[in-house]
């Protein structure tokens, strides 16, 4: 930002005679001059496509007014084509010498965001008034380039030409611009100096300035010390509210300008509509629409796409959908909106089930947009991956990555990054890779995410190698990076590898465990039978066990028979008052399996009067862009006899194999009955990985969504049907992705199974 010597300019500073008198657009005529905005007889009936016709053909000359008309016109409709046909006639016909012809070309060029030809407007004008120092400062200010535009200011003083309040608003936005604080404060300096800080324009600038630069205590003064405060102060002062996270005091200053018969635009509505969506305050938000629907506002699409913002956050979908239905201009912010609001409900169900449900409807409005011609941003796009991450829904992901090459977005590194991360958690680790390498920027949030990638597929060598390399790059590391470095040790049972990177995580990256690094090394220690390194290293923690940390460790003593000290484990599970079912599900198979029948009654207990309820399973797969649920012992479905004479045919092959079917605990409502276990053949994943066996091609993965963790059983029968199969098999459960390849399976075969 361009800087001054305070001393030459305060001796140089005057404001203009007509400092508070005139506006920029009002165009002051000099003493015995007058202009007349009448049209010329000439062209009374021509409308201005016409009239800008006969200007580029002609050479006459036409009085003042019509220019002005012509470039109103020009401004309005945005059109740098036309205004440099309106400029090419007043060079011919002398036109330029009129110091407010040019002055309102200059500003009207700004308007069009052609900077280039208003300074060339303005450096060709024979005299310059305030107004044109003022309409090209503003200009530059307007279009990004407030350092031009204080560097236009101080030509001005050197010019000898005297600021306006105007003049100052302006050069003080050009501040606000570039969050230049420092050089505002002198400005500000300057409208005390020469009583103007009471000016309107001025104080909105300066209360814009203070609210951009994080002072909103100085913004509000620089409001109130406004003596006419208009619309625009008001909704400065309500906006900088908002923008430095005081909603409470920005709402209330709308109420008090509603109490003073000021009436909102649309700006004031967005901002306050704003506010209300960070604060969740539905309520007020309905209120303030009320106000929408009075001044005018309920059509406007800005007003429209906050309180579809407001309803999404609140999650009132079903009231955002009707605002939706009933939009008939809509923009690329509404799309958007409607995407991210169903993205965001995904996150707050409390199952698989519910999220694939926003998800899937999420992607219908994503082809929805396409279909309406409007390009979808990096937003849009980045949205829709991660959506696709969520619910495994490869194919359409495979589509947005073609949409995006061909929409020139690849490089970006938000959706590259989106990218890389849906092909991992939908089991594609070889196309992760590939569109990591396609990347001409890496982040550290990029290669995070591959190493993440790498690890979950078991893939733990590639993982480290690519940690390695990360380093060497100088990209330094956060704690997520090293959950994944940890995991793949943990894979691979690498236990002396996981401590070098536990103590450098700490000691030279300065990163202070959290609960997931906890849970990897419990998990790790568990997976080599440690059980008794595993329960100290838990006591030594520098936080409270959580559940997931007991749960690791109950299935690690299942698993090596260590049942004494999984009990000892489930007692300080049960004293943290669990609400997972599948806490409890796990527990339950634990005590029943162990004939500890009161233990199990105890749980029962616990569970109700913890309000947990049962353990809705659902499984689903995608094929041919259309999906088939599943739950447990369904029988609900067309063709459910063939799907369960094809699952019976393949349990006999798998036993022909070594497969041996487990039981397993089924939560039950109380008045179905005291039934505290069941086969586990006929679960939700088993019936659609053989609905996809006989419906996909004989070459494609099958990919299953499932709401809950897998169950041992499942697990173990899995890995033998990928064999007998010759087929990938992906399943993202509850917890993680398992992908099944030769009777392999890229967790390992150990951590969050029930």
């Amino acid at each position: 930002m361009a800087s001054f010597s305070s001393a030459a300019v305060t001796a140089t500073l005057k404001l203009h005679e007509h400092s508070r008198k005139y506006s920029p657009s009002s165009y002051p005529t000099e003493k015995g001059q007058s202009i007349s905005f009448q049209k010329s007889q000439r062209f009374t009936n021509l409308d201005f496509r016409e009239a800008l016709s006969l200007t580029r053909e002609g050479t006459e000359e036409v009085e003042q007014s019509f220019y002005f008309q012509l470039l109103q016109q020009c401004k309005g409709e945005c059109s740098n084509s036309d205004t440099q046909i309106v400029h090419g006639h007043a060079m011919k016909t002398g036109a330029h010498e009129d110091v407010y012809i040019m002055s309102f070309l200059v500003n009207v060029y700004a308007k069009c965001g052609n900077m280039d030809d208003a300074r060339k407007v303005f450096d060709n004008m024979p005299r310059r008034n305030v107004v044109a120092w003022t309409m090209l400062i503003a200009g530059y200010a307007q279009n990004s380039l407030p350092k031009h535009g204080v560097d236009v200011f101080q030509e001005m003083l050197h010019a000898g030409s005297y600021p306006s309040a105007y003049t100052l608003a302006a050069v003080i936005n050009a501040c606000a611009s570039s969050y230049s604080l420092k050089l505002g404060d002198q400005f500000h300096a300057y409208t005390i100096k020469y009583h103007v800080e009471f000016d309107t324009n001025v104080g909105n600038a300066l209360c814009s300035l203070y609210s951009k630069c994080g002072r909103l205590e100085y913004a509000l003064k620089a409001f109130r010390r406004i003596r006419e405060k208009n619309v625009v102060s008001w909704t400065s002062a309500v906006s900088a509210c908002g923008d430095n996270g005081a909603a409470v005091k920005g709402l209330k200053l709308f109420l008090e300008m509603i109490s003073e018969n000021i009436n909102p635009n649309e700006f004031t509505l967005t901002s306050v509509l704003s506010q209300c969506c960070g604060m969740q305050s539905l309520e007020f938000g309905r209120q303030v629409r009320t106000l929408c629907v009075k001044f005018g506002y309920e059509s406007n699409l800005h007003v429209r796409n906050s309180l579809l913002y407001l309803y999404i956050k609140n999650g009132c979908i079903g009231e955002a959908q009707r605002l939706f239905n009933g939009m008939d201009d809509v923009s690329l912010v509404t799309w958007n909106a409607m995407i991210a609001g169903h993205a965001q409900m995904m996150e707050l169900t409390k199952d698989n089930l519910s999220a694939w449900e926003s998800g899937s409807e999420a992607l219908k409005y994503f082809s929805k947009l396409n279909r309406s011609g409007t390009k979808p941003d990096l937003y849009t796009f980045s949205s829709v991956l991660s959506i696709c991450s969520r619910i495994v829904a490869l194919e359409q992901g495979e589509q947005i990555h073609a949409q995006i090459m061909k929409a020139g977005f690849l490089s970006d590194v938000i959706v590259g990054t989106s990218l890389v991360n849906m092909y991992n958690k939908c089991g594609s680790i070889e196309r992760a890779s590939k569109a990591f390498l396609e990347m001409s920027t890496r982040t550290m949030i990029l290669w995070t995410s591959l190493i993440t990638g790498f690890s979950q597929h078991g893939m733990s060598q590639q993982a480290l190698h690519l940690f390695e390399d990360m380093r060497l790059t100088r990209v330094k590391p956060n704690a997520v990076t090293f959950v994944g470095v940890l995991a793949a040790c943990g894979h691979a049972g690498m236990l002396s590898q996981a401590h070098n990177y536990f103590e450098i995580m700490q000691k030279k990256y300065k990163i202070t465990p959290v609960m997931d690094h906890y849970e990897i090394m419990v998990d790790m220690f568990v997976r080599l039978g440690r059980l008794e390194q595993a329960l100290n290293f838990i006591k030594k923690m520098n936080c409270v066990p959580r559940e997931s940390i007991w749960s690791i460790f109950i299935a690690g003593c299942r698993n090596h028979g260590n049942l004494e000290l999984g009990f000892y484990a489930a007692e300080q599970l049960l004293s943290l008052k669990p609400k997972d079912t599948e806490t409890y599900v796990l527990l339950l198979n634990m005590y029943h399996s162990a004939g500890r029948f009161e233990d199990v009654s105890r749980a029962r207990k616990m569970m109700k009067e913890e309000n947990v309820g049962k353990l809705k399973d659902w499984s689903w797969i995608s094929i041919k862009y259309k999906v088939y649920s599943f739950e447990t012992n369904d029988k609900t479905h067309l063709e459910s006899s063939r799907i369960c004479k094809s699952l019976e045919d393949l349990l006999a092959k798998a036993k022909s194999l070594g497969y041996e079917m487990l039981e397993s605990v089924e939560i039950l409502d109380e008045e179905e009955g005291e039934k505290t276990s069941s086969p586990t053949i006929y679960h939700s994943e088993k019936l659609a990985i053989t609905f996809g066996l006989e419906n996909l091609p004989s070459f494609s993965p099958v990919r299953v969504v499932k709401s809950t963790l897998l169950c041992t059983d499942s697990h173990n029968f899995i890995k033998y049907v990928s064999t007998l199969s010759g087929r990938e098999i992906i399943v993202r459960d509850s917890k993680r992705l398992h992908k099944f390849v030769n009777g392999k399976c890229s967790c390992g075969n150990f951590y969050g199974l029930l």
